[in-house]
């Protein structure tokens, strides 16, 4: 996109309106709230939906394998933001990528709400991916949209963002956490209608509250282009359909091969991208050295989720199985601990935001907030190997090891999330904008990918190893960062 037409997308966009932000943060903080609130919601059960026996109202799936769906799950959920950022970038803009998206996620989660088998969850699984991969990196891109590049209410406005998806993965593991008590589909059914309401406010408010933001098309297709990528997706689609529909009945094509598969392009992926935006003629100097700044950035984050991420899959087991459920007199359901990682962000995302404000050019460097997210997420980690250590590996834990767990590692996500969300956008190269913003999502598709292969070597023998292992990993990683936090700054051409 043209200095110009971000320019004009400032202008058109209120400044003033909702906590001395632009007035369209209102309108995403809400769109965001709502899908985030489906998103977690349906999160929050569906590892207990898959593995818990029929009479439960489950699927039946082994432990280890229902983990490995959701670590694969979650990295396609942000693995198809290369194709929603493409779209956008290239297509329909930002604005109706958000639109379209959202739609495709309510009818997943209405689909998961119906009775159903195997082949029904992954049928939802389709359209909650890609709809994700359409609304959820785009919908960030459009908040840098509406700041000037100089303007320093940047970070502190992606703090407020954050909140409010934070505000919707708090309260939606508490309200489908309980229903889904009675029902599992009754709890996916309420995130399906979360996902509707959040439609609402972006269709009503995003005239009046957004101006030009989303509209522009910052490298579209041309004539030539159109044809030659209609062509590609048409033989891809064939070629697809002819593949799986001869090698998963020979019995080729197994779950195995296909979370195999999705590590190999959770890795390569990013590789890719990495090199197209570094050798394209669209990409100046100033931008290259700022890609390469960004390469270390996009490690460091991958560890963080690696980690992070397992608290909707190796900590919900833990809080399922290993943990004294029975607390003060009250009886928790292991899914309210899911609402442990946003409330921490909601009661302590105005704090950062302030201080950063308040620091202003004092602040740490963006490579220093990423290494000592790293540290924090490791020691997330060798904390919950504490009560096995001093307990024993078959006693129940007490509740509040979990809850310091997550708090340590919400204090790291507040270092990387969004200063990682405020920087991607600084450090992206003008013609590659939204599809950057995609790469940052990769991190966390990659992320998962890896966490679906190691997920295996966790059994309640091998805990105290597998918590030690990946939090010494991070530790390590973090103090290499620091190291070379002074040289990366360097390359980053005077963004903080």
């Amino acid at each position: 996109m043209s200095d110009i037409n971000r320019q004009k997308i400032v202008d058109s966009v209120p400044q003033k309106g909702f906590f001395g932000h632009p007035k369209g943060l209102f309108t995403l903080f809400f769109t965001e709230f709502w899908e985030r609130f489906s998103y977690y919601g349906m999160r929050a059960i569906l590892i207990y939906y898959m593995y818990y026996e029929v009479s439960k109202g489950g699927l039946g799936i082994d432990q280890t394998t229902a983990l490995a769906i959701m670590s694969i799950y979650g990295s396609l959920v942000y693995m198809s933001g290369v194709i929603g950022g493409w779209l956008a970038d290239r297509v329909f803009g930002t604005s109706k990528a958000l639109f379209y998206g959202g739609i495709l996620i309510m009818i997943g989660h209405i689909v998961l709400s119906l009775p159903g088998n195997l082949t029904m969850l992954f049928v939802s699984m389709v359209f909650i991916v890609i709809g994700t991969g359409l609304l959820k990196p785009n919908v960030s891109s459009v908040v840098g949209d509406m700041y000037a590049p100089e303007d320093n209410r940047r970070d502190a406005g992606f703090s407020i963002f954050y909140m409010g998806i934070n505000l919707g993965a708090f309260l939606s593991p508490l309200i489908v956490g309980e229903v889904a008590k009675t029902s599992f589909h009754l709890g996916f059914g309420i995130a399906a209608v979360g996902m509707l309401l959040g439609l609402i406010v972006f269709v009503v408010t995003k005239k009046k509250n957004l101006g030009l933001a989303g509209t522009f098309v910052p490298n579209p297709l041309s004539p030539s282009e159109k044809k030659k990528y209609s062509l590609i997706v048409g033989i891809t689609a064939v070629a697809l359909a002819v593949i799986l529909g001869t090698t998963i009945p020979a019995g080729i094509f197994t779950l195995d091969v296909f979370i195999t598969l999705v590590g190999i392009f959770g890795i390569t992926i990013p590789t890719i991208y990495f090199i197209v935006m570094y050798r394209s003629p669209k990409t100046t100097a100033t931008e290259r050295s700022r890609i390469i700044a960004y390469i270390p950035l996009f490690i460091a984050s991958v560890m963080f989720w690696a980690i992070q991420e397992q608290g909707s899959t190796i900590l919900a087991v833990y809080a399922d199985k290993r943990t004294d459920l029975e607390f003060a007199g009250l009886t928790i359901s292991p899914a309210w601990f899911q609402s442990l990682n946003p409330l921490f962000i909601i009661v302590l995302a105005p704090l950062f935001a302030w201080i950063w404000v308040k620091l202003g050019d004092r602040q740490p460097t963006v490579p220093k907030k990423f290494a000592l997210s790293l540290l924090f997420a490791g020691l997330s980690f060798l904390v919950i190997l504490l009560p096995a250590y001093f307990g024993g590996e078959d006693a129940l834990v007490n509740p509040l090891w979990l809850v310091l767990s997550y708090f340590i590692v919400v204090l790291g996500e507040l270092l990387l999330s969004p200063v990682g969300l405020s920087a991607t956008t600084k450090l992206a190269p003008a013609a590659f904008s939204a599809q950057t913003m995609s790469l940052w999502f990769l991190s966390s598709a990659a992320a998962q990918a890896i966490n679906a292969q190691i997920v295996k070597f966790y059994t309640d023998k091998t805990e105290m190893m597998y918590f030690g292992v990946i939090g010494g990993v991070a530790i390590l990683l973090s103090v290499i960062l620091f190291m070379l936090s002074p040289k990366i700054q360097g390359f980053m051409k005077g963004v903080r």
